[in-house]
């Protein structure tokens, strides 16, 4: 770790403990004041540090927020790991997990097919956002303005013949997605895979996390892959229940 960060993220322990001006904190890193003023600033640019009127700093509201949506996807992916196992036991396939995080969408949990032929995916790497179920899912709970902005960002690479092709398309897609409450990828990213998702929600009502099953045509048709869309939905129903809180027993 180069000293310029370590330096950096000595400032939030300090901080943690309550504000501190300049002072104080150049004295507890052993530097000059410009150069914790430097430090200071690169943090409260990223929403880190807060810089009080009194001219104290204290710890910034997006390193909270980082921080309980760090908890949440943690619990999250815990909760529903049994689930995910028990629904590829019933059915064999391809099981994800994804997340919606830094304008990516990106694979946090994975329970591979029982079968010889199987996904190139792994954890914590990117999805095709533009095609992926899960992506479609997770953008689709976004505001429309939100949703918008985002698809206007994207580039569409044409995958196979039917990936979707433009942003029009795109927001076409997630409007019907946001109404149905389920996406498909139906050889969108490869022509021979096919995906069913639905969406994880909080107790807010919001999509937290998104799943789904994904299978080879030489396993599995398309046809016969959307038959287990029910069961995917209450899979996704089940976990949202148990995330939320909304399943548990009443107290006395």
């Amino acid at each position: 770790m180069s000293q310029t960060v370590d330096r950096a993220l000595s400032i939030l322990p300090l901080l943690a403990q309550g504000p501190a001006d300049l002072g104080q904190v150049a004295e507890r890193l052993g530097v000059h004041k410009s150069t914790a003023l430097r430090l200071l600033r690169t943090l409260h640019e990223h929403g880190l540090v807060y810089r009080q009127e009194d001219q104290r700093y204290r710890l910034g509201a997006r390193l909270f927020a980082l921080a309980q949506e760090a908890v949440e996807n943690l619990d999250v992916r815990e909760i529903a790991h049994p689930h995910l196992v028990a629904l590829n036991d019933r059915c064999g396939h391809t099981v994800h997990l994804a997340v919606y995080e830094e304008q990516e969408v990106l694979y946090i949990d994975k329970v591979e097919s029982r079968y010889p032929v199987r996904m190139y995916s792994r954890i914590g790497k990117p999805v095709a956002i533009t095609v992926a179920a899960v992506a479609k899912l997770l953008l689709a709970d976004l505001t429309e303005p939100e949703r918008r902005a985002i698809a206007e960002k994207l580039d569409y690479p044409m995958y196979t013949s039917r990936s979707t092709p433009d942003a029009a398309a795109f927001l076409k897609e997630l409007a019907v997605v946001r109404e149905q409450g389920w996406a498909t990828d139906l050889g969108g990213h490869e022509e021979s895979i096919n995906c069913i998702g639905a969406p994880i929600r909080g107790a807010d009502g919001r999509v937290v996390v998104a799943m789904s099953v994904s299978a080879p045509n030489v396993v599995v048709t398309a046809e016969e892959l959307l038959t287990l869309l029910p069961l995917v939905r209450r899979t996704a129903e089940t976990i949202s229940r148990e995330y939320s809180g909304t399943n548990r027993p009443k107290k006395a």
